[in-house]
């Protein structure tokens, strides 16, 4: 199975896909709102508007796994979002990306392996998994790598379409 047919819903709960985003460059990051990491966002949202136009768009998915850090109802992680941090990046339903229920699309990122050649669970809050336009991972950072970091900028700008 593709990334693109793995069934997914929005924060609003809407059933979606990535299929939407076939031909684009996407960054995949499980978030949360009470993590030492969580100033990220401001770095995504930065990547947002520099990249979007050029085909590219950043993919949130919350995740309470990492000490409770994403307590939140749907609507309380919306509104942290937009209101601390300006995301206007699509949110997705909190889930699992490590254990026995995690999600099918981390089941696959989780394949993936970074830099330093490790494949296996998410580390912590804001793991970055890069996608290729035509759906294969085109790296994995982990999350102390900051959004506007040179690597990731680099990463992002050798897989944007034409």
């Amino acid at each position: 199975m593709s990334l693109y047919d793995i069934p997914l819903h929005t924060l609003t709960g809407e059933r979606t896909s990535l299929a939407e985003y076939k031909g684009k460059a996407l960054l995949i990051v499980n978030v949360a709102s009470k993590c030492g990491l969580t100033p990220q966002y401001t770095g995504l949202e930065k990547l947002q508007q520099r990249y979007a136009a050029r085909g590219f768009t950043v993919l949130g998915f919350p995740c309470n796994q990492f000490a409770g850090q994403e307590p939140g109802s749907a609507e309380e992680i919306q509104t942290f979002c937009s209101t601390t941090y300006g995301v206007t990046f699509p949110l997705f339903e909190k889930i699992d990306v490590n254990g026995d229920d995690r999600h099918p699309l981390y089941r696959q990122l989780t394949q993936a392996a970074d830099a330093e050649g490790e494949t296996g669970d998410v580390a912590w809050n804001f793991e970055k998994f890069l996608i290729s336009p035509d759906g294969t991972v085109a790296a994995r950072l982990r999350p102390r790598i900051e959004p506007e970091s040179d690597e990731l900028t680099a990463a992002i700008e050798a897989v944007l379409p034409a």
